[in-house]
């Protein structure tokens, strides 16, 4: 099932009823077929079953599992996880005994469904191969240490339409891509499929440009299980590199504009400052309470604004970190942010149908436009930006001077995502039941229309 990133918001639970497709492959490993591998093998088995309850967020019995360091690590019951103790049967490692005794207050995960055999022979023989690491840095996080997750491949054809959450046109003018399930699509500006890319998570979020365009940034995932980023090259349609690895999604990510950094969003409320000549993070930022849903870049790079389910938007100083103003006018889930004014406002879209402008300093709101519907994802220009709505429409704003200019009206659904072309003559926008719509935005003559189903 496919699932929106306003899952949780009352009033926008109808995108989560899309049934889709029951695609998934299982695969019989042996666990004594190879050599185990810690971050391959067994760190997998800990995301899903343990880190949950064993992280920063909440260390039960002050023992950590989210990383190969804290996973070493004694606990509140004093008990060395990797030491054998006596059961009276046999002689078994303290963490395994864990994982498979038969009394429940006492077995891993507390409350819930137990191991796999296959996972218990997996963290077995890696026990007995001499609990080795095979990562750099052992207080990484598990997410940042799995390799490449081979994403399963999409149908050959989809048989349902899927909701369009990202939309980018691409350099030359005369292509559009579109997230797919577990892909990305490229389409002619007629609707013509011309390619088809995979080995992406499960939805796609967000698809991002790079300047030199030449690359795009994709963010992905799966609600509650995996998300990440991947660099794609357009020529080759390779995945240079895979980044911001997480147990849930991604919704944002967005490249700045000299193409040195990468800013990261996610359901696990953080954002990463990424360095894309060295693949590091530079910055993790912890200062929303929900979902980080939508960033920007200010102009000259130094600033950075987010959006939030936790109803707030906040701008950062992009080297230090430092929270510079928290808006908080909405009310109501923020999805969409940009610079306005020199950088020295800011605008903010989402659940309560408005567009806000503020400035940054006082974060005191200075004007506000009508919507005529919940605001998703801003698309900013030069001197205006769009906003899909769910009322079905794209609105034209000029944010500065606080009016519509102009409502891209045609799509039968919610609106969820937009685009410009690089000269800002045509608007494309992807809508919650699969349909694309092409625009001149000049007259707001609509002249394609198609549903981006393979």
């Amino acid at each position: 099932m496919m699932v929106s990133l306003f899952a949780n918001d009352t009033a926008c639970r109808r995108l989560i009823l899309v049934s889709l497709i029951a695609v998934f492959f299982s695969v019989d490993t042996t666990a004594e077929d190879h050599q185990v591998s810690f971050r391959g093998d067994v760190a997998p088995i800990l995301i899903k079953h343990c880190v949950a309850c064993h992280c920063a967020r909440k260390a039960e019995g002050s023992y950590r599992i989210d990383s190969f360091d804290g996973l070493l690590k004694t606990g509140d019951s004093g008990i060395a996880p990797f030491s054998t103790a006596d059961t009276g049967d046999e002689k078994m490692v303290e963490f395994l005994r864990r994982l498979t005794t038969e009394d429940e207050s006492e077995r891993m995960p507390l409350e819930g469904k137990p191991l796999d055999d296959s996972e218990v022979k997996m963290i077995d023989q890696w026990i007995r191969e001499g609990v080795s690491y095979d990562a750099k840095d052992p207080q990484a996080l598990l997410q940042q240490i799995l390799p490449s997750q081979q994403y399963p491949s999409p149908p050959e054809q989809y048989p349902a339409t899927i909701p369009i959450t990202a939309i980018e046109f691409l350099p030359a003018g005369n292509e559009l891509i579109t997230g797919g399930y577990h892909e990305v699509l490229i389409w002619s500006l007629d609707g013509q499929l011309k390619r088809r890319i995979q080995n992406m998570g499960q939805q796609v979020f967000s698809i991002n440009l790079h300047p030199d365009g030449k690359r795009v940034a994709i963010a992905s995932g799966q609600p509650g299980r995996e998300g990440d980023v991947r660099i794609l090259d357009l020529l080759t349609g390779e995945i240079e590199a895979t980044l911001a690895r997480s147990a849930d999604v991604i919704f944002d990510a967005v490249f700045s504009h000299d193409g040195k950094l990468l800013a990261v969003a996610g359901a696990d409320k953080s954002i990463r400052l990424i360095d894309l000549e060295s693949l590091e993070e530079t910055q993790v930022i912890l200062s929303h309470a929900d979902f980080v849903t939508s960033l920007a870049w200010s102009g000259d790079d130094r600033q950075l604004v987010s959006g939030s389910r936790d109803k707030s938007a906040k701008v950062f100083n992009v080297e230090s970190g430092q929270l510079l103003g928290s808006y908080q006018g909405h009310g109501a889930a923020v999805r969409g942010v940009g610079f306005v004014s020199n950088d020295t406002e800011a605008i903010s879209s989402g659940a309560d149908g408005k567009l806000h402008r503020w400035k940054i300093e006082a974060t005191k709101k200075i004007a506000e436009v009508s919507l005529g519907g919940e605001g998703f994802k801003i698309t900013s220009s030069s001197s205006w930006v769009l906003v899909p709505t769910n009322h079905h429409q794209v609105m034209q704003v000029d944010p500065v001077g606080n009016k519509v200019l102009a409502t891209l009206s045609g799509q039968k659904d919610w609106v969820l995502s937009s685009a410009t072309n690089s000269d800002a003559t045509l608007a494309a926008s992807g809508a919650h039941n699969g349909e694309v719509n092409i625009w001149k935005i000049e007259g707001q003559e609509l002249v394609h229309s198609w549903f981006a189903k393979p």
